[in-house]
């Protein structure tokens, strides 16, 4: 699948900003203050959330199931009310201008809610008119177009593959030129060749303007898109992150040794270096935390130490963590 022919027009609305920011990139365009949510059975599903999202930008929200994801999602659309506490979008507060922040956004469910007997192209038109918008068959054309569906304009719903039809989710969602696109789950229940190819279409709508929110369960679809990254565990937010400061900081690296001879076990001289044998005896695994650079990493002295014992290494290379690894510890901890 290709977003290069038609491509898709720029598909954030233009908009003034209440706060005046326009549509500078990089800006706030959603601003989450204080917020909490608790339910009449007493369970307290946020905490205390603030939340900035930055316009352009692809944000990802990482937790477990019911970490608070689809909650905070829900009461930032306007679909849930919140406890206590403030959302605005592009300025405008969600709640005493419920209309200008809800127009603003567009949102694809986790579940397939669509139509069955609706034609995709009824079914997306229809969605524009929700929000008082004037017909406008180019638009809902070129938002068929991108994401491949233009050839099923005319196919009851009930005739669509189950990833076609999270598609058509996306174009209902585009269907009014929202600003900002949440996305929950997008890709769950999908198969992998189809994820890229939603993935894909997100980057295209994030280069031409729209700003992405997505919750996802795959820890490759936030390391492979995410220019921003937020973990939650009941109801909080422990981290807010860019990506690559996430991986710079809490990574760790392996560092691996391989040996000209093996070993049977590691040597007590080298106790001291945490060492873990590996590979039958044919390698030496150290593990270190690239964020210590007031004790270093410790591989000056480890192979220092090494050569004093006269094991010789014929080979060495380093591992980054995963962002998966990163985030399992990230919960681990904050359980």
């Amino acid at each position: 699948m290709t977003l290069s022919t038609p491509p898709l027009p720029l598909t954030m609305a233009k908009h003034g900003s209440a706060s005046g920011s326009g549509i500078e990139a990089g800006a706030p365009i959603i601003q989450v203050e204080n917020l909490s949510k608790i339910y009449g059975s007493g369970f307290q599903a946020l905490k205390e959330v603030n939340l900035t999202i930055r316009r352009g930008e692809i944000f990802a929200l990482l937790g477990p199931n019911g970490a608070g994801k689809t909650t905070l999602i829900s009461v930032i659309c306007g679909l849930v009310n919140a406890t206590a506490g403030n959302v605005r979008v592009d300025g405008f507060d969600n709640v005493s201008a419920y209309r200008e922040a809800r127009e603003r956004i567009g949102l694809v469910p986790q579940e397939l809610t669509n139509e069955a007997f609706t034609t995709v192209w009824d079914t997306v038109s229809f969605s524009r008119g929700l929000f008082g918008k004037p017909s406008d068959p180019t638009h809902i054309e070129n938002v068929l177009r991108a994401l491949t569906l233009w050839e099923k304009r005319d196919n009851r719903l009930l005739e669509l593959s189950g990833g076609m039809k999270r598609r058509v989710l996306i174009a209902k969602a585009l269907s009014h030129q929202p600003q900002v696109l949440f996305l929950d789950e997008p890709t769950a229940g999908v198969d992998v060749e189809l994820r890229r190819e939603m993935w894909e279409v997100v980057r295209g709508l994030r280069d031409q303007g729209v700003t992405i929110i997505l919750t996802t369960h795959y820890i490759e679809e936030a390391e492979e898109m995410a220019d921003r990254i937020g973990v939650i565990r009941r109801g909080e937010l422990v981290l807010v992150e860019n990506k690559a400061t996430l991986m710079q900081q809490l990574g760790r690296k392996e560092l691996t040794l391989h040996l000209d001879t093996p070993l049977d076990g590691v040597p007590p001289a080298l106790a001291g270096h945490d060492l873990v044998l590996a590979e039958e005896g044919h390698a030496l695994v150290y593990t270190y935390d690239v964020t210590r650079q007031d004790e270093g990493t410790g591989i000056a002295g480890l192979l220092a130490d090494l050569e004093a014992t006269g094991i010789r290494v014929k080979d060495l290379h380093t591992r980054q963590s995963s962002l998966e690894e990163i985030f399992v510890n990230l919960v681990r901890e904050s359980a």
